[in-house]
């Protein structure tokens, strides 16, 4: 099977570890990736204003790319990018106004009209693979590993762009599920992270953060994971600092979802590039042994 893929530009640096744990990992299940040829950067921020038309060309020209090679579906890992290129995507498919205005921009490409599919990988493998296939895939259950599933803003909001409802987290779980790891719920798993504002409020974006990691410590989660860079920086990446700061008191290391999906059907760590999330990950992986034997 071959799906068409959006990497997105996070994932070709900082958030690396996110996709060499996605390919890896659905090569292991069976399924050839195809990166889309000349895409670019999603755009991040979804325009809020009605007529800031222009700032959709750029996730339509993805979605352009994905028609060119006659995808059905469009593959997404980052959640900023699905919910980017759905919401484009939603535009062109039931706005005609607006789609012969974007299209009209775009007068050096063919015409787009919603033809494809824009999918996270968490939804693509709940319907395309099914839980009872990637349990039977195992090869490293994740017994005794108490995960905390964390979406943040992007994977359910708005509401006709959800992987699935608010305030449900079953796709998610049923991944988790399958893989033998024990979920925990707790109750921050859709609050914002502090998003961008960290860039220019700091404190704000690390106390928001800092009350998410003690909720989910607060409920018994060794572990979080989640599908957006962002999320895992200032959840991850900055728990060193809540620490120092007092801010936290228990750590609580955060993976992205596809990292756990790729060790427990055996991939080597160092395809999954750990060396990209804090050690404590790493570390937390050995002590369960959740890796497959060297």
């Amino acid at each position: 099977m071959k799906i068409s893929y959006y990497p997105g530009c996070t994932l070709k640096s900082k958030a690396a570890n996110l996709e060499a744990a996605a390919v890896a990992a659905l090569a292991a299940l069976g399924i050839d990736v195809e990166e889309i040829d000349r895409w670019n950067c999603c755009g991040a921020v979804f325009s809020l204003t009605a007529d800031d038309l222009v700032h959709q060309v750029g996730p339509v020209r993805n979605l352009i790319r994905a028609k060119e090679k006659g995808a059905a579906q469009l593959l997404t890992l980052c959640s900023m990018c699905y919910n980017t290129l759905a919401r484009a995507n939603r535009i062109m498919r039931d706005d005609a106004v607006k789609r012969d205005t974007i299209n009209r921009f775009m007068d050096d490409e063919i015409d787009y009209a919603g033809e494809v599919e824009v999918v996270h990988m968490l939804t693509f493998l709940e319907r395309e693979v099914g839980w009872q296939k990637i349990r039977e895939k195992v090869r490293v259950p994740l017994e005794g590993l108490r995960v905390a599933p964390y979406y943040g803003c992007t994977l359910q909001r708005p509401a006709d762009v959800g992987i699935e409802p608010f305030g449900s987290f079953n796709l998610m779980t049923g991944l988790l599920t399958a893989l033998g790891a024990t979920v925990t719920p707790f109750d921050a798993a859709d609050k914002c992270c502090g998003s961008y504002q960290v860039l220019n409020g700091e404190a704000g974006a690390r106390s928001t953060a800092a009350v998410i990691v003690d909720r989910a410590a607060a409920a018994g989660a060794e572990a979080l994971a989640t599908s957006c860079p962002l999320c895992e920086y200032n959840l991850g990446k900055q728990q060193g600092r809540l620490l120092e700061a007092g801010q936290i008191t228990t750590a609580v290391p955060t993976f992205y979802f596809t990292q756990l999906l790729a060790v427990a059907l055996g991939v080597a760590p160092e395809s999954c590039l750990f060396e990209l999330n804090d050690p404590a990950s790493l570390d937390l992986l050995k002590t369960k042994n959740c890796l497959v034997a060297a």
